[in-house]
């Protein structure tokens, strides 16, 4: 049973953490935000075990999804599924398992939120088919990662205002940034067995164009710490991620696999970053 237990877990790569973080950045940004600094305690709590419990479930999905692709895959071929230590139907049992405990939190919370959850879902569970039909897989994992944001604003006052919209936006856009990186040491590959990314997508204009989403990405953090009334705190925050923007770019400009790999780690610093210059901001003002 241990064993067994162990195997769910690699499956869930509760091992590698960074998707854990990804996703819980942008969800932390909207609740200070939306709590003013002093964010409700039980929402906090329903929404860092919904990040683990869901980036769990979308690990799950996209292995069942990729089995067949991953044992092609060298950074892949290992895992629980496609290497046969966890069948087809377990993974299945887990998913829906994973997915009712991140319901049953979302229970605790308002009408609006529950609403949310299920486009929530829905974005998770269908991303990892994405790669398939579109170059554009990495826009639909941003889009479920950003599901946090509209869910945490409607947690804490009751409602979606515009500024939770802004920063859903720039946060796909973010996603798209990294996720590309992360794409981008696996290209060789991909194109072999035929996925799709954005980083086969943009193909020689990778490094330009993940510089322009960056661009974008901090200007729309600029434009939310103006609607929502940020000050210069903040702003320290926006510097040092575009310091970190531009160490990724130093990173991939070989585009060496593992060099990108480590530019799409780097992105877990960027995201600690912003908050803290959140987190700081509200401090002060106190």
């Amino acid at each position: 049973m241990k064993q067994r237990f162990y195997q769910y877990a690699l499956l869930m790569r509760l091992h590698r953490p960074i998707g854990i973080f990804l996703l819980l950045w942008p969800t932390l940004w909207a609740l200070w935000v939306a709590g003013e600094g002093k964010p409700d305690l039980l929402v906090l709590g329903v929404f860092v075990a919904g990040v683990v419990l869901m980036r769990s479930a979308g690990c799950v999905i996209n292995d069942i999804a990729d089995r067949h692709i991953d044992r092609h895959v060298s950074r892949t071929h290992d895992r629980p599924i496609t290497a046969g230590r966890v069948s087809v139907r377990e993974a299945l049992v887990l998913f829906a398992v994973l997915c009712l405990a991140a319901f049953a939190l979302v229970l605790l919370l308002n009408r609006l939120t529950v609403y949310l959850s299920f486009a929530a879902v829905a974005l998770a569970a269908v991303y990892p088919f994405m790669k398939r039909i579109t170059h554009l897989p990495q826009v639909v994992l941003g889009a479920a990662f950003a599901m946090a944001i509209p869910m945490a604003f409607a947690a804490q006052t009751g409602e979606v205002p515009p500024v939770a919209w802004l920063l859903y936006v720039t946060t796909i856009v973010w996603t798209v940034a990294y996720d590309t990186m992360y794409a981008m040491a696996d290209r060789e590959e991909d194109l072999r067995i035929g996925v799709k990314s954005t980083a086969i997508l943009f193909g020689d204009a990778d490094r330009v164009i993940i510089g322009i989403l960056q661009a974008l990405f901090l200007a729309g953090l600029y434009l939310f710490g103006k609607q929502a009334e940020l000050g210069w705190v903040f702003n320290l925050g926006i510097i040092a991620a575009t310091v970190y923007s531009l160490y990724q770019q130093y990173l991939i400009r070989d585009r060496d696999p593992a060099r990108c790999f480590e530019a799409f780690l780097n992105n877990n610093w960027l995201g600690a970053a912003v908050f803290a210059g959140i987190v700081l901001e509200y401090l002060s003002a106190y």
